[in-house]
């Protein structure tokens, strides 16, 4: 694969996630802008991912029929052109139908992305473009986050709109065609889901995600509440999650390629237990940072190293599984984000051993994972 494709897949990953984390900082403001409740315009947040875990179950088998190519240069300035009516919307019920737009399109970019990396790509290379992908990703993410709290959250939909039409004209003109891939449309899922390869990896990405959204979207609460920290120092170690994340894609992405991609997610796995056993135990305040480090790092390590292991799946099964990737982590991320406030809200500390408890499960199930597949 040329340089300046990859390229192409990074800066469609950074334009596409650059406003994901943003999105639900942006509430209170869009909310005091319309004067609205701010449940009312929480609905942005899953009125982007609904569609974009259902859409991701297309992409996959679409590009059997047309060429990937095309299809991304269409979904490209769709999203874009969603984006721009975000930052446009003069009232909720558009802003709506923006992000729902957004949630469409956007669902395209990382199961191609998957797909052209492991249709071009050796195995042995496979783990550290990963790394890079998603690390551009995690990038642009942050990125959005911060400047979320500095401008007009207009903006924040109008910069990936801007970059989004930029990035057209350039995969217009750089973007090669992938019509060699092109056959004849067909949705494998049950032919996917038969195999026994892709359900034990699939159970484990749809029991980790869930896991980690089930903690991860409450510590925030769980800073203020129980430790009464303030808001700087909060989303400081929140921050630090993400921060940890772009250097856990990397670094865990080479580490798929030099030692394995089940090694990789053993590692994180533990590295997860770790984060949420120091949580339990109440370390002092000094060391949270390191905490929220090793959790990022975690967390990371697993995504990297699962993603990797995706792509060396049989051909036949590739496309549905870089389709369901999306699909299954929004789903069970969803199912996390309500769990976790169940049990958090009852108890931090019964939250804490619930979700360690299922990581410990996960771990010793992962072992089975570097086994078997």
């Amino acid at each position: 694969m040329k340089t300046a494709t990859f390229v192409i897949l990074c800066l469609e990953g950074a334009v596409l996630s650059f406003n994901v984390a943003a999105s639900a900082a942006l509430v209170p403001s869009i909310a005091a802008n319309f004067a609205l409740s701010q449940f009312v315009v929480g609905k942005i947040i899953w009125l982007y991912m609904l569609p974009y875990g259902l859409a991701a179950l297309l992409y996959g088998p679409l590009v059997r029929l047309f060429d990937a190519r095309k299809v991304e240069l269409v979904c490209i300035f769709l999203f874009s052109l969603a984006n721009l009516l975000a930052g446009a919307a003069c009232n909720i019920q558009a802003l709506f139908v923006a992000r729902f737009l957004m949630g469409l399109f956007g669902a395209s970019v990382i199961p191609l992305g998957l797909i052209v990396i492991a249709r071009r790509l050796e195995p042995a290379k496979r783990g550290r473009y990963i790394g890079l992908f998603f690390g551009s990703i995690f990038i642009a993410s942050l990125l959005g986050l911060f400047l979320s709290g500095l401008i007009h959250w207009r903006l924040i939909f109008v910069i990936p709109a801007i970059f989004g039409f930029l990035l057209w004209i350039r995969m217009y003109i750089y973007l090669p065609s992938f019509k060699e891939d092109v056959g004849n449309f067909r949705l494998g899922y049950l032919e996917a889901l038969s195999n026994k390869k892709v359900i034990k990896i699939f159970s484990y990405i749809f029991l980790i995600s869930l896991i980690y959204h089930a903690v991860q979207q409450w510590l925030g609460v769980y800073f203020s509440i129980q430790l009464n920290l303030n808001q700087f120092y909060i989303s400081m170690l929140i921050t630090l999650t993400s921060l940890s994340g772009i250097f856990g894609e990397v670094w865990g992405g080479r580490l798929a390629d030099s030692v394995g991609r089940a090694r990789v997610v053993n590692l994180g796995i533990l590295s997860m237990v770790i984060g949420i056993f120091l949580l339990l135990i109440k370390v002092p305040v000094n060391l949270l940072g390191l905490v929220m480090i090793i959790w990022g790092l975690g967390w990371t390590f697993n995504h990297v190293g699962l993603s990797t292991m995706l792509t060396d799946l049989p051909p036949a099964l590739l496309n549905e599984s870089a389709s369901l990737n999306s699909a299954v982590r929004f789903i069970s991320g969803g199912i996390g984000v309500s769990l976790g406030g169940l049990i958090m809200q009852k108890s931090f500390v019964l939250g804490f051993s619930v979700f360690g408890l299922g990581l410990m499960f996960l771990f010793i199930f992962s072992r089975l994972v570097r086994n078997k597949i």
